[in-house]
């Protein structure tokens, strides 16, 4: 235990007495370099760097081009940041970054400049779960939220439902047994000859087609909460293939309107079967598929059928940002969750 961690340990149990402790908050897991500044629960800056138009050209993320492009912005974003907030870094009280889950790299350069800094401003550093932060993006707007919670998680790595009882109570109900939803998502953009990224794509797409293409539903009967999307995934590939191979032209929109949908019925009925089991009155969406329009609307509208109302965070929230890992941070100091020490590492299987 380093003399630094011993001063973090003290600073950290004083600061749980405050409401308005401020927090700079660095994401850097995959191919956005995110900075935010809070007071306590109130974001006073929020500032991203994409790097989508970089990767469009390979159809993915490129782990060393995402890792080298976050070394190159992570500086200046940390001054707009902290101008934009109207402080300097020596207001800043406790520093928190993403340590997991992600691109190795990516999360390297995101640790690697937090110890730092930490360090020579001499405050609490905090390692940050990445999906946590997702989840409790739903507290930055939704100021009538409250503990506890089933979360619908759906990201292009996570697809789960959990029951949220703090930061560090966090119960999985229900996750995917194979492909996570937004990287169905990505594969069956692929395979239409869509761009990168395929969750936006595969939406305005289906806007102009209809779900007439019967697609396959995992699970039939079965009680639990859990989801698959491999067969899903693989049913559009074979479609698509199929057609090629007669020599038929598909309609493209109407083979993503009709695997949206599919998608999108799965992670709504668990939702509300897992409400129904609990006896939960809120759901909050969490994860980069939570901007899908389609997700939104489906959810909110069965839900209320049920009496149970849904949390949503703006779209711009459902995808990497450092304000939901501020967030997260807010409420792993409070529950006296222990800071991190110089010698923390990233995990990219968090």
């Amino acid at each position: 235990m380093s003399d630094y961690y011993e001063r973090s340990l003290k600073k950290q149990t004083a600061l749980r007495e405050r409401e308005d402790f401020v927090i700079l908050a660095i994401e850097s897991s995959c191919d956005e370099t995110a900075v935010s500044v809070l007071f306590g629960r109130d974001v006073k800056s929020n500032v991203i760097s994409s790097q989508i138009e970089i990767h469009k050209r390979f159809g993915g993320v490129v782990p060393e081009i995402a890792s080298r492009n976050h070394v190159l912005a992570i500086d200046n974003l940390i001054d707009e940041a902290v101008n934009g907030a109207g402080i300097t870094l020596k207001d800043v009280d406790v520093i928190a970054v993403t340590y997991g889950a992600g691109l190795l790299g990516a999360l390297l350069v995101g640790v690697s400049y937090a110890k730092a800094l930490a360090y020579a401003l001499d405050v609490p550093l905090m390692a940050i779960d990445h999906i946590k932060g997702h989840v409790f993006a739903n507290f930055i707007e939704n100021k009538d939220l409250k503990l506890p919670f089933l979360s619908l998680l759906a990201s292009g790595g996570h697809t789960e439902i959990v029951e949220v009882n703090g930061y560090e109570d966090v119960r999985i109900l229900g996750q995917t047994a194979d492909d996570a939803a937004g990287e169905a998502f990505d594969k069956v953009a692929r395979v239409l000859g869509l761009p990168y990224p395929g969750g936006p794509q595969i939406e305005a797409c289906a806007k102009e087609g209809s779900p007439v293409i019967p697609m396959p539903t995992p699970f039939k009967g079965e009680k639990h909460l859990n989801f698959s999307y491999s067969g899903l995934k693989t049913a559009v590939i074979n479609y698509v293939h199929n057609n090629e191979a007669k020599g038929v032209e598909i309609n493209r929109s109407d083979v993503a309107c009709s695997f949206q949908k599919a998608a999108v019925d799965q992670l709504v009925k668990n939702a509300i079967e897992a409400a129904k089991q609990t006896g939960y009155k809120s759901i909050a969406l969490a994860g980069g598929v939570g901007a899908n329009t389609c997700l939104r609307e489906t959810l909110t509208r069965e839900a209320k059928k049920h009496g149970v109302t849904v949390y949503l965070p703006s779209k711009k929230l459902c995808t990497d940002n450092a304000a939901m890992i501020g967030m997260a941070c807010y409420f792993a100091v409070k529950e006296g969750v222990l800071p991190a020490d110089l010698d923390l590492d990233a995990d990219p299987n968090l």
